[in-house]
C-alpha cells in the first residue's frame, strides 16, 4: 500500500499529539516510528488505522482520502502492544479469528491458518490456549492473526515491549524476515533507537508531534538535520565554542550548537594518534568498559566529552594526560545544518571498535 499523509494534525484537550506532519511511504516498505514517550507516534498509527480522525489534514491510500473510512474497510492488520489474543481461543482460532469474520469458506480458512502457523515457527502449538505460550510465542501468534486476512497494511504499536531482551532481540531479525517474505507495507512504533535501526527500511522520528527527519537508519545516523535528532540516535556530545577547538577556529557560526558522536574522537597516547598535530591535550576522568570497547570520558577545553577506545590498545587509567582529536562535528544553526570536518587532517576518519 501507498500512502500519503498531508498536514496531520491532532489535540487531545489542550494537547496537541500531531503538529502539521506530511510524509509519504512506499509500498512494501518497512517504517519505524521512533521517538521520545509521548512524541506522539501512537496518534500517528491510530489515525492511519482510523482509531483517531484528525483534527484537520489527510490521508491517502493509494490516492484515495480515507479520513471517513471505518477501520475495517482500510484493509489494515493492527498489533497491539499487550497482544490482545482472545483468551478462551487456541493459537490455531486467534489466527483464524478475521478469516471466519470475512466469512472465508473453512477449507480456505484451514489452509491459511497451516500456511501461517508453518511461517511463523508456530507448528505444533495450534491447540494451546495463549495463557500456555511464552511471550515471543504470542507475539507470532498475534502477527499471524493480524496479517491472516491479508490486509495491505500492517500497524505494528511498539510489537516488543512486553517481551525480554534475549527474545526482543531474536523477535527482531524474525519481524524482518517476514515482513520481507510476506511483502506487506508495515509500520512500527518504537521508542528503542537500536530496535529501529536494525529492523526498519526507513525511520521517522517524531518529537513533541512534530516529525524530525524521514530516512534510512544510516542517513538519518550520519546526516541528522536537526539537534534532536543527533542527540537521539547514537550517543553524542554536545559542545560549547567548538571554535576553541583545533581544526574548527572557522567553523563556529552564531548562535550554535555543536554536537560530536564518541566514535569521531580518538583518545589516548601521542604514538597512538592518526595526526598529532590536530590533537588537543586532555585528562581522563573516567573509564568504563562496555564490552566490545572502552568508553572514556576525558576533559579538554574545560569541556567534558565520551569518545570509544579499542580493546586492542592499551588501557588507559584515571588522571591520565592524553591527546584528543576530534575529526568531525555536527553543526546547528537554526534551520541550517552541516557536518564539518577537521580543517587539520585529510586522513580518513580511523576506525577502532
Amino acid at each position: 500500500m501507498h500512502i500519503v499523509a498531508k498536514h496531520l494534525t491532532k489535540s487531545f484537550g489542550s494537547f496537541q499529539a500531531t503538529k502539521d506532519i506530511s510524509f509519504e511511504i512506499e509500498k512494501g516498505k518497512l517504517i519505524g516510528l521512533l521517538g521520545p514517550s509521548g512524541g506522539g507516534k501512537t496518534t500517528i498509527l491510530r489515525m492511519l488505522a482510523g482509531l483517531e480522525e484528525p483534527d484537520s489534514g489527510d490521508i491517502l491510500f493509494h490516492g484515495k482520502k480515507v479520513n471517513n473510512l471505518p477501520p475495517q474497510e482500510r484493509g489494515i492488520g493492527f498489533v497491539f502492544q499487550n497482544y490482545a489474543l482472545f483468551r478462551h481461543m487456541s493459537v490455531h482460532d486467534n489466527i483464524a479469528f478475521g478469516l471466519a469474520v470475512q466469512k472465508r469458506s473453512k477449507q480456505e480458512i484451514a489452509s491459511r491458518v497451516s500456511e501461517l502457523i508453518e511461517l511463523t515457527g508456530l507448528k505444533g502449538l495450534e491447540k494451546r490456549l495463549p495463557h500456555q505460550l511464552s511471550g515471543g510465542q504470542r507475539q507470532r501468534v498475534a502477527f499471524a492473526r493480524a496479517i491472516a486476512p491479508e490486509p495491505q497494511l500492517l500497524l505494528l504499536d511498539e510489537p516488543f515491549a512486553a517481551i525480554d531482551a534475549k527474545v526482543r532481540k531474536e523477535l527482531r531479525t524474525w519481524l524482518k524476515e517476514m515482513i520481507n517474505r510476506v511483502g506487506i507495507t508495515t509500520i512500527f512504533v518504537t521508542h528503542d533507537q537500536e530496535e529501529a535501526v536494525e529492523v526498519a527500511d526507513e525511520i521517522m522520528i517524531i518529537n513533541h508531534g512534530i516529525l524530525e527527519q524521514k530516512g534510512s537508519p544510516i542517513d538519518i545516523y550520519q546526516h541528522p538535520q536537526t539537534p534532536f535528532v543527533a542527540g537521539f540516535i547514537g550517543e553524542s556530545n554536545q559542545v560549547e565554542h567548538i571554535g576553541k577547538f583545533k581544526g574548527f577556529t572557522q567553523a563556529e557560526l552564531k548562535p550554535t550548537k555543536a554536537i560530536i558522536r564518541p566514535e569521531y574522537i580518538e583518545v589516548g597516547y601521542p604514538n597512538e594518534i592518526s595526526v598529532l598535530s590536530a590533537a588537543e591535550f586532555g585528562t581522563v576522568t573516567n573509564i568504563y568498559f562496555r564490552g566490545t570497547h572502552w568508553q572514556v570520558e576525558v576533559e579538554v577545553n574545560g569541556q567534558k566529552l565520551n569518545a570509544y577506545r579499542s580493546m586492542e590498545l592499551d588501557t588507559l587509567k584515571l588522571s591520565d594526560p592524553v591527546h584528543v582529536l576530534i575529526h568531525r562535528v555536527y553543526m546547528f544553526n537554526g534551520q541550517e545544518h552541516r557536518t564539518v570536518e577537521n580543517s587539520l587532517k585529510t586522513d580518513p576518519l580511523p576506525v577502532h571498535i
